[in-house]
């Protein structure tokens, strides 16, 4: 008898296991959107330029999944091919975790080289994309 209790148990645990995780939802794991604004007055691709320039970047990004709102948005710089440095991180909140828009001036500096900038997005499971461009002074 004890023998048959503790199977019909472990069998109900398995059950109720089985139907909790049956209504879980499934996570795809898509990569949030980003992409450089186009148009009069954007830099959106490798440019060179003098040193000392303004460029003016913009940025979009959108979640991709219901759930997996947008986090945070990083720049970031590397300079003649260098280690890259965090320029600036921002924390998406409300909207901006749905749909996020910036407009970037960056005054190069005044000196020849590459400056390399890539804008980030993280979204609530940790997934990030990137895109990035080179602008060579001289």
């Amino acid at each position: 008898m004890k023998h048959f209790l503790s199977k019909n148990f472990l069998l109900g645990v398995f059950a109720a296991l089985a139907i909790a995780f049956s209504g879980c939802e499934k996570d795809e794991g898509k990569l949030p959107d980003i992409a450089f604004k186009t148009g009069a007055g954007y830099t959106s691709a490798d440019a060179t330029l003098a040193p000392g320039a303004t460029v003016l970047v913009g940025i979009t990004a959108d979640k991709t999944e219901d759930k997996d709102v947008l986090k945070t948005f990083t720049m970031s710089v590397s300079y003649g091919g260098g280690a890259e440095i965090d320029a600036f991180t921002q924390t998406l909140t409300g909207d901006e975790g749905d749909h996020f828009e910036t407009d970037i001036p960056i005054a190069l500096r005044n000196v020849t080289g590459t400056e390399k900038y890539t804008f980030t997005v993280v979204n609530r499971d940790g997934l990030t994309n990137s895109v990035s461009l080179t602008v060579t002074t001289q």
